[in-house]
């Protein structure tokens, strides 16, 4: 009855309506927009361009006579573009073969480059999500079956609440070396809740809030940041078990790097350091790697494509051994709006817990999750 009526809540929360003809209207204005900029401004004659959710596709062959750069930086400015892609020949080859049932999406094929609005606010982000990080901000609620080290029952609700939110971004360099930074804040608040509990009571709470900046070269993007990390005992969950708890604080910088190769696959990997720390003695390092596939090929019946992602991490403090998170499931298109994306995953995790108060016991679980990426 607890999972029934969690999900039930999730269910509840989901937008209902997805207004699909604002979305094509907007995409015809865009695509009227930029093949007027570039027939006036750059005397493009006849662009061969496409318009797909804010995305423009305008092919390298449109380019060869013209300051690429600033074509790209033009179009990035027009209101309601989310991203410019300057496929090449191979790409343009594959898309053409594509079945009717199938649709590639423009911006997880890597043949090209991708070129994302610039300024303040800008949409979008340049180093895309870790799909299977447990601490990477985003707004999900999941439920876990503990099959090992359950802490208050076996049966745990997880919510999280948080974004990355790039405040400005700029180009550097020229022509295909044009590459892309932006810099802002990540910020994102990771709760569980007992369901064995009568009072659904909260059992641990970590906040994380950092300063970030990030870079993106064709299929090449790099995320840095410095953060504050905290974790903090449900009050009726302290008051019940009359656990001891830990003053776990402390600040860290870490690094990232992540290449995108052909046909959604992504590799990254990084690494970091703890610095005042309490208590005193956690040991400093840390590394982090993993593969992720997000399918370039969507469902067009059922506007929806499979993703699967798998995440490692090794820390110093639990001498280097390898915790283990795993995440596949579908990814719904049908509520891509503004560049947002639902996915529904199951989950596995197996190592040191993740949740702070807790950073010393092993755990083990299984789960079914609601993640919802701006």
């Amino acid at each position: 009855m607890h999972l029934l009526r969690f999900f039930q809540g999730i269910i509840l929360c989901l937008p209902a309506i997805v207004l699909a003809d604002n979305v094509n209207a907007e995409d015809s204005y865009i695509a009227g927009y930029a093949t007027g900029i570039l027939q006036r401004e750059f005397k493009i004659s006849d662009p061969s361009l496409s318009v797909h959710k804010g995305i423009i596709t305008l092919p390298k062959s449109n380019l060869e006579n013209t300051d690429s750069a600033k074509v790209l930086e033009v179009l990035s400015g027009i209101p309601g573009v989310t991203g410019v892609e300057t496929p090449d020949r191979n790409q343009l080859e594959a898309e053409s073969s594509s079945t009717n049932a199938a649709v590639v999406d423009e911006a997880t094929m890597t043949s090209g480059s991708l070129i994302l609005p610039t300024g303040l606010l800008p949409t979008g982000h340049l180093f895309k999500p870790l799909l299977a990080d447990p601490r990477w901000a985003h707004f999900s609620a999941a439920y876990h079956y503990y099959n090992r080290g359950d802490v208050d029952g076996s049966d745990i609700a997880t919510v999280s609440f948080g974004e990355t939110i790039p405040f400005y971004r700029n180009n550097f360099g020229v022509g295909r070396s044009t590459a892309q930074w932006e810099a802002g804040i990540q910020a994102g608040v990771f709760s569980d809740f007992s369901l064995n509990a009568p009072s659904h009571d909260l059992i641990n709470t970590d906040f994380i809030a950092s300063a970030y900046s990030s870079v993106r070269l064709g299929q090449f993007s790099a995320f840095g940041r410095i953060y504050h990390q905290s974790s903090h005992l449900g009050d009726e969950f302290l008051l019940r078990t009359r656990i001891q708890r830990v003053n776990l604080s402390y600040e860290g910088a870490d690094l990232r790097l992540s290449y995108e190769l052909p046909y959604g696959v992504r590799l990254y990997g990084g690494g970091g350091g703890l610095f005042d720390r309490d208590p005193s003695t956690l040991k400093i390092w840390s590394t982090q790697y993993g593969i992720e596939f997000r399918s370039p090929w969507r469902i067009d019946s059922t506007m929806m494509r499979p993703v699967a992602a798998a995440d490692f991490k090794n820390f110093e403090e639990n001498n280097w051994s390898t915790d283990i998170s795993a995440r596949a499931g579908i990814q719904f298109d049908s509520l891509n709006v503004l560049g947002r994306n639902l996915q529904i995953l199951v989950e596995y995790f197996n190592g040191y817990s993740p949740s702070g108060q807790f950073y010393k016991e092993k755990i083990e679980y299984f789960g079914l999750g609601a993640h919802f990426h701006f």
